[in-house]
């Protein structure tokens, strides 16, 4: 279970209602199957061993007898075995029987959880006792609980927890995971289906899921079961907050496995700062070994924009520029502003800065024209650079100027004593902070406010210059990673007229690249992701590094199953440890960032996001990739 991942199954066997012996040879050789496969934990529906469908069967001395003998058989054989079992049957103490799931691992019964929440049919045959009970099982007694009591921990992947929801229970006003703060709820379930339950059924585990930030297991009753008056569907799915990881098809037998990423869970819960749990109980160890588990879910290169469809990705894109331009709005009508400038450089961060200003003019029924696009060419830019700032600005319909600043910059050279020929640091910042302070100064003249560009990618690299490109009176692209930035762009140019689609297409097609060291051949000489790598990695990173947590080792695995095929092992650690050398210098530069809005779950704000020293040291991260 190397960093944090834990293989788990849900599981429906083809069974006979009130055969309990040919059951368990079902069980059995599904239970073997999930621990060949890797499975640590696996569920079966509610009341498997017997069938949910007995009735008042559930009364009959033989069928309890035989119930309780293929759970002692069904533990025997999996002794070997080093799986948690979860298997539903009913169980009797005294006079009272009860519904109840056993939980085995490696022939041991750990414990029995009870049903609490029976509907009146099932009150019938089956009983909720008032506390934890024991029951004589295996030649001990073994403990019985009841809602939240049910809690078992994994010292192995630190001590994370393990309750029991059967059927209902799980939909009581207040869970026994909500009370006790169980990590993983296996969820043993034996409802009928119907044309709606279950969608229903899913969109409830998913909702639970998100809300108690932990990962279900559930699985339905299904083949075998009396159709008398319902049909069975044996519903399959494994979700991990609120995101549906595998989903079995209805009306079939098998296996659902994929890995639960308990690791996340938790940072996700740190990071919420989530509630004590309210139940304090003693949960009961699980020896589950330690292992490098193979991964089966899908990994995400595009970890900002997961989704896969056309229809799915422009409801997102589309309710980012909403916030965006929400947030400009306010912020333009609350200080008044004549003008809106923005720096047009013919790249992809202003691009986007000016389409979404546009749209915010139109949205606040404003003349476009009230939006100046101020071209500043210098010693790097180019001619195709250069001309789609202006076909981009003309597109769009804003007023646009070019003010060359070449000269100034020459004469700052010379106060300071720059030589023209030394392409160092200086020649470069000097051209960014004089952009910035035509434009502010411009802005000043005008009335108006300067459109910030910079974006998350960028932000998190420290690249920008400091007071240079860096700074501006509202930054509307500061929480929007550079791949994402590609797919709104792309977005617009689909939806655009063909003047304004052509332009975005070609910036689009263009490097990225700051353009401060001269052209070579009239084309770009210096392109960003040369320098400080792929942008398509460095999001990942960040993604992984701030939004769940994770350690740099397992940010590094998970990159090489994303990019598989894509970057090889060498270039992806090259650019980690390029990128945690980067993110731990250039704090500064995010400690005095800009007011902007943040349209994701990751913000570099120092107000409201990321609250860092500037002066932190990265060592201990930086070493664990040695």
């Amino acid at each position: 279970m190397k960093d944090g991942f834990l293989k788990v199954c849900a599981a429906t066997p083809s069974i006979t209602a009130a055969d309990c012996a040919k059951n368990g040879q079902a069980i059995l050789c599904q239970i073997r199957e999930a621990a060949g496969l890797g499975a640590k934990i696996i569920v079966f529906p509610e009341l498997a061993i017997t069938g949910a469908t007995c009735g008042d069967l559930f009364s009959s001395t033989v069928l309890l007898q035989s119930a309780k003998q293929t759970l002692l058989h069904l533990a025997a054989e999996t002794a070997p075995l080093d799986i948690l079992c979860a298997v539903g049957l009913p169980l009797q103490k005294d006079s009272v029987v009860y519904n109840s799931c056993a939980l085995f691992h490696k022939g041991k019964l750990l414990c029995v959880a009870v049903k609490s929440n029976l509907s009146p049919l099932e009150r019938r045959v089956f009983s909720v006792p008032a506390e934890s009970i024991y029951l004589p099982l295996q030649g001990e007694d073994v403990p019985c609980f009841v809602g939240a009591d049910v809690l078992l921990s994994i010292p192995s992947l630190g001590d994370a927890t393990v309750t029991v929801e059967i059927g209902s229970d799980s939909r009581l006003p207040v869970t026994p995971s909500a009370q006790n703060g169980a990590l993983v709820v296996l969820h043993p379930s034996a409802t009928p289906e119907t044309v709606v339950s279950s969608a229903e059924r899913l969109s409830l585990c998913q909702s639970d899921s998100r809300r108690l930030c932990c990962g279900i297991v559930t699985a339905e009753a299904g083949q075998g079961e009396s159709t008398t008056d319902f049909v069975w569907g044996g519903q399959r799915f494994l979700v991990e907050n609120g995101h549906i990881l595998a989903s079995g098809d209805l009306f079939t037998t098998g296996l659902t496995i994929s890995e639960l990423d308990v690791d996340y869970l938790q940072n996700k819960r740190r990071a919420q700062t989530f509630p004590a749990p309210t139940a304090h109980g003693f949960p009961i160890e699980v020896p589950l070994e330690t292992g490098d588990t193979t991964l089966t879910r899908t990994i995400s290169p595009t970890p900002f924009l997961p989704f896969d469809t056309p229809c799915a990705i422009a409801q997102r894109v589309e309710r980012i520029l909403d916030l965006q331009c929400a947030g400009l709005s306010q912020r333009l009508t609350h200080t008044h502003c004549k003008t809106a400038v923005i720096g047009l450089s013919g790249g992809l961060d202003s691009t986007l800065a000016l389409l979404v200003t546009a749209r915010t003019f139109d949205l606040l029924h404003r003349d476009r024209k009230d939006i100046l696009a101020v071209t500043l060419p210098c010693f790097g830019t180019t001619s195709r650079t250069k001309s789609n700032a202006q076909k981009l600005a003309e597109a769009l319909g804003v007023s646009f100027r070019e003010i060359q600043i070449g000269d100034a910059v020459r004469q700052h050279f010379l106060d300071i004593g720059q030589s023209m020929d030394c392409h160092d640091v200086t020649f470069e910042n000097s051209q960014a902070r004089e952009r910035t302070q035509v434009l502010m100064d411009v802005a000043n003249r005008l009335g108006g406010m300067v459109i910030g560009t910079g974006d998350l990618s960028e932000l998190a690299l420290g690249w920008a210059t400091y007071n240079g490109d860096h700074m501006s009176m509202y930054g509307i692209n500061g929480s929007i990673p550079k791949t994402l930035m590609r797919v709104i762009v792309q977005h617009m140019a689909q939806r655009g007229d063909p003047a304004l689609s052509s332009v975005l297409l070609d910036i689009l097609d263009t490097p990225v690249s700051p353009e401060l060291l001269p052209a070579k051949d009239g084309e770009i000489a210096q392109k960003t992701e040369e320098l400080v790598g792929p942008y398509a990695l460095h999001d990942f990173f960040l993604y992984h590094a701030l939004g769940n947590g994770f350690t740099p080792e397992k940010i590094r695995r998970l990159a090489k199953i994303a990019f598989d095929n894509v970057y090889d092992d060498a270039t992806i650690d090259h650019w980690l440890k390029n990128f945690y050398r980067r993110f731990f210098a250039q704090q500064f530069k995010r400690s005095c960032l800009p007011d902007g809005p943040a349209v994701g779950s990751i913000s570099l704000s120092p107000r409201t996001g990321l609250m860092i020293g500037s002066d932190l040291s990265g060592a201990m991260w930086q070493a664990r990739l040695s």
